[in-house]
């Protein structure tokens, strides 16, 4: 825990530094004692490291996709939700007025039953892939609501407005999960 901070507050002085030296280079406000405003994407891509709930494997991965793709997983998609069986860790339900915390130890590890449909484990498989699924595999599946090789149209997962995504948010979003740990899940059976 100690080095995900330290990292992310490593990563932000950067950003503001290098953010004020270019604003200040353009003749706009980050001169010498200013401060420049982060661009948006920016703020998500810190958001996003300062939100993650598991510790991420940055090795030979674009460190601004991974975390915005946290920021768009965990502060906007839900993909916990569905994706983590229980979701929040045992005492930190908010939805029961506890504080917050999600459950780590099934973070986005499938498991979780809607009737017939069990959600599936996207945590990264033995060769770094999450779900098992290249980056064609996930925006298609993203895109279309099939998984590789089915006929059937996912039918609890909202692809239908996730689909609208652009590219770009759809590859932070396959980049960070490739970053998380792998837990064997609950659909793995």
């Amino acid at each position: 825990m100690k080095h995900k901070l330290l990292w992310t507050a490593l990563f932000f002085f950067v950003i503001v530094a290098v953010g004020g030296v270019v604003a200040g280079q353009q003749g706009q406000p980050g001169a010498v004692g200013q401060r420049a405003p982060a661009d948006p994407e920016t703020q998500r891509i810190v958001r996003g490291f300062l939100i993650a709930p598991v510790p991420l494997n940055l090795r030979g991965k674009d460190r601004a996709l991974v975390g915005l793709g946290s920021y768009i997983v965990n502060a906007q998609a839900g993909c916990n939700d569905c994706h983590t069986n229980p979701s929040y860790a045992p005492g930190h339900d908010p939805y029961l007025g506890e504080p917050k915390q999600i459950n780590v130890e099934r973070y986005l590890a499938g498991g979780r039953e809607f009737g017939p449909v069990v959600s599936d484990n996207i945590t990264p498989d033995e060769d770094g892939k999450p779900a098992g699924l290249t980056f064609q595999e996930f925006r298609t599946l993203i895109r279309t609501g099939h998984e590789p090789g089915e006929d059937e149209i996912l039918q609890v997962m909202p692809w239908p407005i996730f689909k609208e995504m652009k590219d770009h948010d759809l590859q932070a979003i396959y980049e960070y999960l490739r970053s998380i740990p792998h837990i064997d899940g609950g659909d793995e059976e």
